[in-house]
């Protein structure tokens, strides 16, 4: 390799780490620690030679395998390994022969052979083992692999546990995968090829176009007899890989793997901005529905105020033309004259008897109006606790527990959405969350009896005893002010006057009660839509900070994915 291009490669190779070293803070910062140990191996890897990691159940002849391809007179790999073993093997380019015990689970062993010049072999435990931890290991090398070598028996390279691991790899990782028939010195000729069109069906079923499949026979290659297979193995190799690019395959390779890193995170952002976007349409129904139940609450308290002041006004005019006749000069004149002989109403006991009748007539009609005006308002006031409560319980849920990446959010998600759940329904179920100190004031005598119901079914006693309260409060008002009036009336006074004086205080009373009446009203119903709202304030803080972390997470992949891209061109450019 010339001077010049191993320069390049070399620079490359740190350009890309860079790039890899931000992946890698990403996966920390998502606080997904097998994604962050994924992308942390690949990069401590990055110096390492072009890695074939050969992989098969066990059994298949893996070891026999790697011992061929080396073709040294020494067993590199035991061919009968203790089946419970579950270290890996990575065979390494070394001046000097040695063994090196990095873990308890990884072994390196260095080799004067001068294909490892170029490329590492790793030798896995195997699937499909009556250890559980052996899939696990081997499943931790797969990322940081530049090709995958995977290794059937010969005569019987069906096994379903082998084609689901297949499936990791390929469909997760989408490693570049080459199939070893190994040991088939111990199959006919017909028998092999089936097999051989076999694994090929197989794995163009599975999505590979055009799959490389090798029949092949460590025995034969060991004892140099003709035909062992591998040959071709090795024409593929050198065609492919050695002869100088392996370092920049090797480094397309880890591109190629941190963009699938990238992807996974992406689609996990993707999902996560899905369910913020459902919980944001889930809020703005939340409020829209409350802000239409107010307006239909407050529309109920209108209907009930013009029935209420329909009522009133028919009474206080009924009552000012009784007035209006009953103070005519002829009127008046006839029973002064009738009261002195006793014979007629005086005129201060028709006028008491005139009061009497307009507060009895007040009084039924005011009550009959109150009865079935405060009953929709309550109806209002319950559906719109009612219909929330049913929106917390049917909110979708779209980002799963499960999730491989953010299983965690959707935890915490849950978490709220529980508390929530649960939060509004102590609320319901919470009398004094329904007694509003705005329809409430400390001189005010009339107190709502609540045995008769408690939480939400509090509201019609509550709204029925305070709106009467006030209406009767107010009319009252206006009465006692009427008699005071009626009361000082006599012969000598103006008929004018007295009617004046009566218009005042009627159209006083009117404003008075359409007011305060509706004021109160309308604000208890405000002041129940914001004790409702402020249970959604955990929910909405929750919204705040996925809204915040997702557009973080996004520009950062954005623009570690651009930069992988640019390296990506670049190596393709290189490779030709």
């Amino acid at each position: 390799m010339s001077s010049i291009l191993n320069q390049k490669i070399i620079e490359n190779r740190l350009r890309i780490g860079e790039i890899i070293k931000d992946l890698h803070q990403m996966t920390i910062d998502i606080g997904n620690e097998e994604l962050a140990d994924t992308v942390s191996d690949l990069r401590n890897r990055i110096h390492e030679p072009f890695m074939f990691v050969i992989v098969g159940e066990v059994k298949a002849g893996k070891s026999s395998f790697i011992n061929a391809l080396l073709e040294t007179d020494k067993e590199v790999c035991k061919v009968a390994p203790d089946p419970c073993t579950d270290t890996i093997q990575q065979i390494l380019y070394g001046e000097k022969e040695n063994t090196i015990v990095v873990n308890e689970h990884l072994k390196k062993i260095l080799l004067p052979v001068e294909i490892l010049k170029e490329i590492a072999i790793v030798d896995t435990p195997g699937t499909n083992t009556i250890s559980d931890h052996h899939q696990e290991i081997t499943e931790r090398f797969i990322p940081g692999s530049d090709l995958i070598v995977f290794v059937f028996e010969a005569k019987n390279p069906y096994r379903q546990s082998a084609w689901e691991f297949f499936d990791y790899i390929h469909g997760d990782w989408r490693k570049k995968i080459i199939f070893i028939l190994q040991q088939k010195d111990l199959m006919n000729d017909d028998d092999l090829a089936t097999n051989i069109e076999g694994v090929r069906k197989q794995a163009v079923k599975k999505g590979i176009e055009q799959p490389n499949v090798f029949a092949v026979s460590a025995k034969m290659e060991i004892e140099n007899t003709p035909d062992s297979g591998f040959l071709p193995v090795r024409e593929y190799i050198a065609q492919n890989i050695t002869g100088g690019k392996a370092p920049i395959l090797k480094l397309n390779n880890n591109i190629q793997t941190s963009r699938n890193v990238g992807e996974r995170i992406h689609k996990g952002l993707q999902m996560r901005s899905a369910q913020l976007e459902a919980d944001q349409r889930f809020r703005t129904d939340i409020h829209q529905t409350l802000n239409e139940q107010e307006l239909r609450s407050n529309n109920q308290i209108d209907i009930l105020v013009e029935n209420l002041l329909a009522a009133y006004d028919r009474i206080t005019s009924e009552t000012r033309e009784d007035l209006k006749n009953g103070l005519g000069f002829f009127s008046l004149v006839r029973r002064t004259f009738s009261s002195i002989f006793g014979k007629k109403t005086s005129l201060e006991q028709w006028l008491a008897d005139l009061s009497t009748r307009m507060e009895t007539d007040l009084n039924d009609a005011m009550h009959e109006k109150l009865q079935s005006g405060v009953s929709d308002i309550a109806d209002s006031i319950q559906q719109m606790a009612k219909m929330i409560d049913l929106k917390i319980r049917n909110s979708q849920t779209i980002l799963k527990n499960n999730h491989e990446i953010f299983g965690d959010i959707a935890d915490r998600r849950s978490n709220v959405m529980s508390d929530l759940q649960e939060q509004f329904s102590k609320f319901m179920n919470k009398t004094e969350n329904f007694i509003g100190s705005e329809v409430f004031k400390s001189e005010n005598s009339t107190t709502p009896n609540l045995a008769a119901g408690g939480g939400l079914a509090v509201v019609g006693v509550i709204l029925a005893t305070v709106a009467q309260g006030m209406v009767f409060d107010i009319t009252g008002g206006i009465l006692t002010t009427v008699g005071f009036l009626f009361a000082g009336a006599t012969a000598r006074m103006r008929r004018n006057k007295v009617i004046e004086d009566y218009n005042t205080e009627v159209n006083g009373g009117r404003l008075k009660l359409e007011s305060e009446v509706s004021d109160k009203l309308k604000a208890y119903v405000g002041n129940i839509k914001e004790k409702i709202d402020e249970n959604f304030d955990d929910f909405d803080v929750m919204l705040d900070m996925e809204n915040k972390q997702i557009s973080t997470l996004s520009d950062k992949y954005a623009g570690i994915d651009k930069s992988l891209g640019e390296m990506q061109q670049e190596l393709e450019d290189a490779i030709g």
